[in-house]
């Protein structure tokens, strides 16, 4: 009698760690599961800076939440930016493309979409440069300059991107400001002169950059 009750009981509970188990595994399964969610947001900053200065840019983003801390993003843009320094007279415009995904270091418990992120894009430009001056050395060591028609050329780069977002009252806006530290990996050339300007990277007399947007986005 006493092996059939102890039995009974021992079976008993590997049915009800069993049955525990696949609820809490279930509950995981719902608990992550991807609903379909957009944020899309335009940078205001930059936008307005152009008004008064050289370079015009524009750049918007649209992001999805993937998992609890994991979010997908993508920027697009289109940049137009002068460059006249150290004999150059250089200018540049066109379309980029940036792809990658952040991860929420901390957020709010009442909305996960508030919080700190950090996270990394890869960054590719195509775009129309123009030389109407580029520093040579002339006859007798004399400084001189030469003129290039226009050309169509590409840059491709990497960034980190680190920032924040909040939401306005109780609205479906956000603020979101980040910064981005780049690294120029790739650059097509016109007869071997580096490009010093890329749409999207800034200007590129130097591998290392960095962008900065404050952006006012929308949630659906």
């Amino acid at each position: 009698m006493n092996q059939k009750l102890i039995f009974t009981f021992f079976f008993s509970l590997l049915f009800s760690f069993g049955f525990a188990q696949k609820k809490d595994q279930d509950t995981l399964k719902t608990k992550w599961k991807y609903q379909p969610n957009f944020m899309v947001g335009f940078d205001l900053l930059n936008a307005g800076i152009g008004a008064f200065s050289d370079r015009k840019l524009f750049q918007g983003f649209v992001s999805s939440r993937i998992t609890k801390n994991i979010h997908a993003v993508a920027d697009v843009g289109f940049e137009k930016n002068i460059y006249q320094k150290n004999g150059y007279d250089a200018s540049a415009n066109g379309p980029f493309l940036k792809l990658g995904a952040f991860y929420m270091l901390a957020n709010d418990r009442e909305n996960e979409l508030n919080g700190f992120y950090a996270g990394g894009k890869v960054g590719a430009s195509f775009y129309k440069q123009e030389y109407k001056a580029v520093p040579v050395r002339g006859f007798g060591g004399s400084a001189t300059s030469i003129a290039f028609p226009p050309s169509s050329q590409s840059s491709y780069w990497i960034e980190a991107t680190i920032g924040g977002r909040v939401q306005l009252f109780e609205s479906p806006f956000y603020i979101d400001i980040n910064v981005q530290p780049k690294y120029l990996v790739y650059s097509t050339t016109q007869d071997e002169i580096k490009p010093m300007i890329v749409p999207g990277f800034g200007k590129s007399s130097a591998k290392f950059n960095m962008g900065f947007s404050w952006n006012i986005a929308y949630h659906f």
